[in-house]
């Protein structure tokens, strides 16, 4: 009898399967860009074709360059807060909470729908100051279990684009409303991401559908208030592109070339609350 876990997710639950295991992939390379061996040790406990998803390695740094680009930013939150708030929403089955191996006065709450904390729960051990917090992103009442006492960072990767843009505005305003200071950290598709949906294998795959685009910065500062823009970069331009292969790296220098490619992905740092 597998001693494995079984999963069943759908929509989009069921694309951090597709992450988990370009993740776990990229781990085994000799110069990974994330090198997370937490996600190679997930993917080794659940029972799922994973070979099915036809996700080859060579596709690993779609998914690695954001997430060691947000590695990095919320390290460099966290040092200068080290008694911060972590929201991590939509957090998958991603391991930043044991990647960054935050200080003891840090609290870290990792958020997403029931099925997902569920399958957590069961792959992932427990830790000092760490909660899950099973729920739907735009249920505003999550927001009710988080203590407002100290900076929270908002860390939010691969989940805006499944938000309609009515939802995903009134929960980054919802943040900055409820929390004294401290910062967002998002990831988006630019309108070319959501128009050609349909051809992405992932979306196809889990039949999901993605609606809020946003083209850059100007786009939220006008949205949300009260926010400041730290940091916006892209696929092509975040500091972590530099780890990729030789041959992704030459590939995606020619596609991103053309200009609403090289701002399908893009990633936002923005601040809230007092300056100085």
């Amino acid at each position: 009898m597998s001693d494995k876990i079984p999963v069943d997710l759908h929509g989009a639950a069921q694309t951090m399967l597709t992450t988990l295991y370009l993740k776990a992939l990229d781990a085994d390379l000799d110069r990974p860009v994330l090198g997370d061996r937490y996600a190679k040790q997930a993917v080794e406990r659940i029972e799922f074709d994973f070979a099915g998803l036809k996700a080859p390695v060579k596709w690993a740094p779609l998914v690695t360059v954001r997430t060691a680009q947000y590695d990095i930013w919320a390290g460099q939150f966290l040092a200068a807060n080290p008694n911060a708030v972590v929201i991590h929403l939509g957090c998958g089955l991603d391991a930043r909470v044991f990647r960054l191996d935050p200080g003891p006065d840090v609290s870290w709450y990792d958020v997403d729908q029931p099925p997902v904390i569920a399958l957590r729960e069961k792959i992932f051990p427990a830790r000092p100051g760490y909660r899950l917090i099973a729920t739907s992103a735009t249920d505003p009442s999550w927001l009710d279990d988080i203590p407002t006492d100290r900076p929270v960072l908002l860390l939010a990767e691969g989940i805006s684009m499944y938000l309609t843009e009515a939802d995903g505005v009134a929960l980054l305003q919802s943040i900055v409303d409820r929390f004294g200071s401290g910062e967002l950290q998002i990831d988006f598709y630019n309108w070319l991401g959501i128009k050609t949906q349909k051809m992405q294998r992932l979306q196809r795959q889990s039949g999901s559908t993605l609606h809020w685009a946003v083209n850059g910065p100007e786009d939220i500062l006008s949205r949300v208030t009260g926010i400041r823009l730290l940091a916006a970069t892209n696929l092509f331009d975040a500091e972590t592109f530099a780890r990729v292969p030789a041959g992704f790296a030459r590939t995606g220098r020619l596609i991103g070339a053309l200009r609403p490619v090289h701002g399908l992905l893009q990633y936002h740092r923005y601040a809230f609350g007092p300056t100085g």
